[in-house]
C-alpha cells in the first residue's frame, strides 16, 4: 500500500474515534437531564409499594427493628383497610394480614410497641376483623415459646 493511503486511513480512524469519544462523554449528560426533568414531573407523586414486597421485608429475619416499624407503617398507610367480610367469613385477602401479624410476633427484632401499634391501627381501620386480628396475634405470640 501507499504510505499516503495509510496515513489518510489512520487520520480517518482517529476522527471516527474522536467522534465516538465525544458521544460517549456528552450523550449520558443529556440522558441525565431528561431523567431530571422526568423526576421533576413526578415530584408530588408517591410510589405505592407492593403489599407482597412489604410482607417479604417483614418475613426477612435480618430486618432490623427500625425497618420493621417503617414497613408496618407503610402497610397501614397503603393497605390498612381489609376487604369486607364475605358473610361471616373473613375475606380471602385477610390471610396476608394474618400472616404478617403472625410473623411480626415471631420476628427476632420485634418488640411489644411494634406489635401493639400495628394491632391497634389495624383494628381501628377494620373493627369487624377485631376477633380475627386478636386470634392471629395470639397464635403468633404462642408460637414464640418461652
Amino acid at each position: 500500500m501507499e504510505p499516503e493511503l495509510i496515513i489518510k486511513s489512520i487520520m480517518g480512524l482517529i476522527a471516527v474515534l474522536a467522534v465516538l469519544i465525544f458521544f460517549l462523554f456528552f450523550e449520558p449528560s443529556k440522558g441525565s437531564k431528561t431523567q431530571k426533568k422526568a423526576d421533576d414531573n413526578n415530584v408530588g407523586e408517591e410510589i405505592k409499594p407492593d403489599l407482597i414486597f412489604l410482607k417479604n421485608i417483614v418475613k426477612n429475619k435480618k430486618t432490623d427493628e427500625e425497618k420493621l416499624g417503617e414497613t408496618l407503617d407503610l402497610i397501614i398507610k397503603y393497605y390498612g383497610a381489609i376487604d369486607k367480610k364475605v358473610g361471616i367469613k373473613p375475606h380471602p385477602n385477610f390471610d396476608i394480614y394474618a400472616d404478617i401479624l403472625f410473623t411480626i410476633c415471631k420476628h427476632p427484632h420485634t418488640n411489644k410497641n411494634i406489635i401493639i401499634k400495628f394491632d391497634r391501627e389495624l383494628e381501628k381501620l377494620n373493627p369487624e376483623y377485631k376477633k380475627e386480628i386478636n386470634e392471629a396475634i395470639a397464635k403468633g405470640l404462642n408460637s414464640r415459646g418461652t
